[in-house]
């Protein structure tokens, strides 16, 4: 009997590690690259992304130089290089213009609508030039959105059999555009308006989910969640198209985030068999950021963009009554300038109970990980969320607010088996109640603290779940 032939699926996606991840989509669309790669070999999946300035030089010389050609956006004609490189058992495609990616950010610049409009039709340039022509494309955020619909309208006739998938990591950015740039960048007719028209201007994501065959989110309680009232206006389009939704909650490598093989940690690694490298990376975790050695004391850590949307509000209003317990407090992160000036004065005038880092540097987030007692993350609104599953791996209790994938991933352990606490009202009495509950479990119950911190470590966040979903997702849009 003949092998069947493999699914080929080609993801585009703005950023991927390990070359680029500004946040938990370039982490996903990575990982999840790799991963269907190496557990399911009856898929062939390649990766589309910028050739960005911040790894050319690392990487570029690595690279086979695939082809030219140019790409037109209305009257622009735009140099478009086609590189490709094997990592990881990935095949990832890299789109070369200096004008749109020799830049000091990824994102953030007044013709970020121009620049990702090259970067889609760059796709079709791609399957061109490689001859690699995909079973499915799978795009991620409206950065990626014009692939689905340029399918449908530019190039329809020579790829329509093409399917395609959208991913939605976050549904607060969905590509807002002004109606001028319809023709004069986008090159949509006016017939084509109406897919991409929606609340008096053009929005991405609303033409991506009415073109795509399917589209999903990150955890199955944000699924449920843009439909009522977290879809940021676009409730109305995603109930409409419903039948085509799906939530998938994301995973970690499990085998890179394990405290017992970690190589940052050094001597210091431990396990659910022995925890005292715990306590080592605690006092290190201490000394780190020049707070007292009290090895019990417990100590809370925010990891986390400075936004309010992550529940940062809360933290400020009910952080001084929090200092008042026997606690420490560190957070790690960069974002709201005001936000940054309110924990770096809370420092200044607490030396003692609260450091903080107004960065983002992965090695600092692992010893945080790795020596804290409690990861808070009371977010308003969470796709998915990446820390509560990496604390978790490390030992690290997180105190989360029931919403999206925070709710999907952390049981409260007061209602039974569980790996954290959690709270579901959007307010900093909440909160702080939820942290005084810890802070009991961790002072009066140590050998309850213990078996939390267990089950925590033993929580399953791999990406086995999450494989055979977007792989069954695949195989329906062969059918």
């Amino acid at each position: 009997m003949p092998r069947k032939k493999k699914m080929k699926i080609l993801n585009a996606v703005s950023e991927a590690v390990p070359f680029l991840a500004t946040g938990g989509m370039g982490q996903v669309a990575g990982a999840l690259a790799s991963v269907l790669a190496q557990s399911d070999k009856s898929l062939d999946v390649r990766v589309v992304t910028p050739l960005y300035a911040k790894f050319r030089d690392k990487y570029e010389p690595q690279m086979k130089f695939l082809g030219a050609t140019e790409i037109q956006l209305a009257w622009r004609t735009q140099y478009c290089g086609i590189y490709e490189l094997s990592h990881d058992g990935v095949t990832y495609y890299f789109v070369d213009n200096r004008h749109y990616f020799d830049r000091e950010n990824a994102y953030g610049y007044v013709d970020d609508g121009e620049r990702f409009a090259f970067f889609c039709k760059a796709v079709f340039a791609v399957i061109d030039i490689s001859k690699f022509v995909p079973d499915v494309i799978h795009a991620h955020d409206w950065q990626a959105a014009l692939v689905p619909i340029y399918l449908k309208t530019h190039f329809y006739e020579k790829y329509g059999k093409i399917r395609t998938v959208l991913t939605i990591h976050n549904m607060e950015y969905q590509g807002q555009m002004p109606g001028y740039i319809l023709y004069d960048v986008f090159e949509l007719s006016e017939e084509d308006k109406d897919i991409v028209w929606y609340n008096n201007c053009i929005n991405l994501m609303k033409g991506a989910i009415i073109c795509v065959d399917r589209f999903t989110t990150v955890s199955p309680s944000y699924a449920a969640e843009i439909q009522i009232d977290g879809g940021y206006g676009l409730e109305p389009i995603i109930r409409e198209n419903a039948y085509k939704l799906s939530g998938i909650i994301n995973g970690i490598d499990t085998s890179t985030y394990d405290p017992s093989t970690d190589p940052f940690l050094g001597k210091n690694t431990y396990s659910t068999e022995n925890l005292k490298g715990k306590a080592a990376n605690k006092k290190k975790l201490q000394t780190f950021f020049n707070l007292p050695k009290a090895s019990r004391t417990m100590i809370i850590c925010v990891v986390s963009r400075l936004v309010s949307h992550k529940g940062i509000d809360l933290i400020t209003y009910m952080l001084d009554d929090l200092l008042k317990l026997d606690v420490q407090f560190i957070l790690l992160g960069t974002g709201d300038p005001a936000y940054e000036y309110f924990f770096e004065e809370k420092a200044f005038s607490n030396p003692d109970k609260v450091a903080v880092s107004i960065a983002f540097n992965p090695h600092t987030a692992t010893m945080l990980y790795a020596g804290s007692d409690v990861l808070l993350m009371p977010s308003r609104s969470e796709p998915c969320g990446l820390a509560q599953m990496i604390a978790c791996r490390y030992g690290t209790i997180p105190v989360i607010r029931k919403t999206g994938g925070l709710g999907d991933t952390i049981q409260d352990c007061r209602h039974g088996d569980g790996n954290g606490f959690v709270f579901e009202d959007y307010t900093s009495h909440a909160l702080l109640d939820t942290i005084v509950a810890t802070l009991d479990l961790y002072t009066n119950h140590q050998k309850d603290w213990t078996n939390l911190v267990k089950a925590a470590m033993n929580s399953d966040f791999s990406w086995d779940h999450s494989v055979k979903a977007y792989s069954s997702l695949y195989r329906e849009l062969e059918e």
